[in-house]
């Protein structure tokens, strides 16, 4: 990409978005989960109108989270299909039979480098910073959004010159009862040698008791998503931000 100093070929995971394709998923199954969750997005238009952002958001509903399926269809209702959403996903998911599906819906393997690729080509980026840490958070704790103390995001929009746009969605952790991220258990049982650092612990229907499988069907909870004001990280506290 000519003046942004990252190269993007032809075979690169942001050119596997098919914008036709988003637009029937998002038109079919948006409605459904609109009145499902009875969602709501407030503010979407605190997204710029153009060039590249970086949208970062708590994470909530465990592995059946909504999240981006309520956020994306509000951007492309707004804005329409010209300008892609990609959402920056756990490299896992891509080793399932949705590979294909995700990757043209905008879903690309996290990472700095295709941040930075989709940021200079003017899209729009959204990145869930706390992960599984933060959508298996327990119930309990709702209200508390953890990171679990990533801070890349910050500096990703530095690098790429664009605004950050806070996002905050609460409802997602009440889909189900989350007892616990079950850390303890996962260091029990040696899974954090294989980059597995939870294991958490539900309840919900129809499996009741759940340590990540069967996954239980979500409960219809409210979802409020809100998005706040652009944030120009350089502008208000410098190139290197402590």
């Amino acid at each position: 990409m000519a003046g942004s100093g990252v190269e993007v070929t032809d075979n690169h995971e942001t050119t596997k978005w098919d914008p036709a394709f988003t637009e029937q998923v998002s038109k079919a199954l948006g409605p459904l989960i609109k009145r499902w969750y009875r969602a709501e997005v407030r503010n979407i238009d605190n997204v710029p109108p153009s060039g590249g952002a970086l949208v970062v958001s708590n994470h909530s509903g465990g592995m059946l989270t909504p999240d981006v399926l309520i956020f994306s269809p509000a951007f492309y209702n707004k804005f329409g299909y010209d300008r892609p959403v990609y959402t920056l996903g756990h490299y896992g998911i891509f080793m399932g039979p949705l590979d294909g599906w995700l990757r043209r819906l905008g879903v690309i393997e996290a990472s700095r480098e295709n941040a930075a690729a989709a940021l200079h080509s003017g899209a729009v980026v959204l990145v869930f910073p706390g992960g599984d840490y933060d959508s298996y958070r327990p119930t309990f704790s709702a209200n508390t959004i953890d990171f679990n103390g990533r801070t890349g995001y910050v500096r990703t929009a530095i690098e790429a010159g664009v605004p950050i746009v806070p996002t905050v969605s609460i409802g997602g952790q009440e889909t189900q009862l989350f007892l616990s991220r079950g850390n303890w258990l996962a260091r029990k049982l040696g899974l954090t040698r294989a980059r597995m650092d939870i294991l958490p612990v539900s309840f919900g229907f129809p499996f009741g008791l759940s340590v990540i499988f069967p996954p239980n069907l979500p409960l219809p909870a409210k979802i409020v998503t809100e998005v706040l004001e652009p944030i120009d990280v350089t502008a208000q506290f410098g190139d290197d931000p402590d």
